[in-house]
């Protein structure tokens, strides 16, 4: 017993001898204090900046169709999706209520034309009145009195005449605008395209435009010249210019992709809230699609990506190798970097260069760097950057916030044969 006592506590002793080096080992041993890093060499490449936007497919032409007139619907020609000609006829309303106002309007005309024929006759007599006492007058055959009276019943007589003229003007064109409302019963498209909407029935009774808003009968829309009006955001529009090219992508339709060219550029801003107090403002941006397509419907969403500037043979890095360093402030007047605010005290801000790493002898080399446009991946280097250096461009978190200049780094091999493989 004595025996496997002693083998027992030494084999104790042991264990607890290593398991104190392991500690002490893994306790004292030197860390390593290098940042993992993934690199890519400087390259030339083809950028093309592009501006991403959402809207709606909307035709080149669309009319809403209203009737001047009121009353019943007694035809109605098409449906909604029919094919439609110029001057072809879509809708009759029934003419009895305006037939009713043409009836009252030729008898207002009328009376109207024989109360002229009565205020010219008293005219005329109230005129060879006035001149007899006059006569009179200048004879002194007749008072001041009897004068002055002639004079007044001669103007009196003369504004009736001249009233009664402009009430049978006007009592003529209410009775011309009538008489064109009756034409107006049959309405006629007028352009040729599609009836992208219909909002009424047979035998449903509509209100004329003359009356408020009016009723809308329908829409008509020229389907073969279509455009996407998307909106795009401030802080994009001034990169946008009348001519650029665009890809646009229908929601509905997702093996699609049509060509379009920017044809209209918004000068009036969108705002929009976003949140409790954020504002969002776009503008708006018409694009000709040039590919036709079936398929199309007005009021479609699309995505919309137009290519504002295409760079060839360009130097470039990927978008994540560019970082920012804290701005400084400075007495310069005339700085490249200078934001535009207003410092305190003449001081002027600093806008914090474009920065990128070197991977340079086991160390990270902050370099500034001018930088150009960019695509979804890489962004233009103009200068501060050689083809092929070597630059360090990943993790993100490493260069965005970890690196620092002369930092000591390493490569994270396995990311590194990834990269490469993509």
């Amino acid at each position: 017993m004595a025996k496997k006592s002693k083998k027992k506590f030494w084999i104790i002793l042991i264990v607890s001898i290593v398991v104190l080096a392991l500690i002490g080992f893994m306790i004292f041993q030197p860390k390593d204090h290098r940042i993992s890093v993934t690199t890519s060499k400087v390259d030339t490449r083809t950028i093309t900046q592009t501006v991403s936007a959402i809207g709606k497919i909307q035709p080149e032409m669309q009319v809403k169709i209203s009737s001047q007139t009121s009353g019943e619907i007694i035809f109605l020609g098409v449906k909604e999706g029919d094919t439609v000609k110029q001057n072809q006829l879509l809708v009759r309303i029934k003419p009895d209520i305006v037939e009713a106002q043409l009836k009252q309007a030729q008898a207002t005309a009328e009376a109207s034309k024989m109360e002229i024929g009565a205020r010219e006759a008293e005219k005329d007599r109230a005129a060879a009145d006035f001149k007899r006492i006059q006569d009179l007058f200048k004879k002194e055959f007749a008072s001041k009195k009897d004068f002055d009276a002639a004079e007044a019943a001669f103007n009196g007589a003369s504004s009736s005449y001249k009233a009664a003229l402009a009430r049978y003007q006007s009592a003529l064109a209410q009775l011309n605008q009538v008489e064109r409302d009756k034409d107006r019963t049959s309405i006629y498209s007028p352009i040729a395209g599609v009836v992208t909407t219909l909002g009424v029935e047979l035998g449903e009774k509509v209100v004329g435009t003359g009356m408020m808003q009016g009723t809308e009968l329908m829409q008509v829309s020229d389907l073969s010249i279509m455009n996407a009006l998307v909106n795009v955001d401030e802080n994009d529009i001034v990169l946008v210019a009348i001519g650029d090219t665009a890809h646009v992508e229908i929601d509905a339709i997702s093996d699609m992709k049509l060509r379009g060219v920017v044809i209209e550029i918004g000068h009036s801003a969108i705002t929009s809230q976003l949140g409790s107090q954020d504002q969002v403002v776009n503008f708006q941006i018409k694009v000709r699609l040039i590919d036709n397509e079936y398929r199309l419907r007005p009021g479609m969403s699309c995505n919309v990506e137009i290519q504002t500037e295409t760079r060839h043979n360009v130097l470039a890095v990927p978008l994540q190798a560019v970082t920012v360093r804290d701005a400084t402030i400075n007495q310069t007047s005339n700085s490249e970097y200078n934001d535009g605010s207003e410092p305190a005290a003449g001081l002027k801000i600093v806008r914090p260069p474009s920065v990128v790493f070197l991977s340079k002898g086991g160390k990270a080399i902050l370099t500034p760097v001018k930088t150009g446009i960019s695509d979804k991946g890489f962004i233009e280097v103009m200068e501060g950057l050689q083809s092929g250096d070597e630059i360090i461009s990943g993790s993100f978190v490493a260069v965005s916030k970890e690196l620092n200049d002369g930092m000591e780094i390493k490569i994270d091999s396995a990311m590194q044969r990834k990269l490469i493989k993509k």
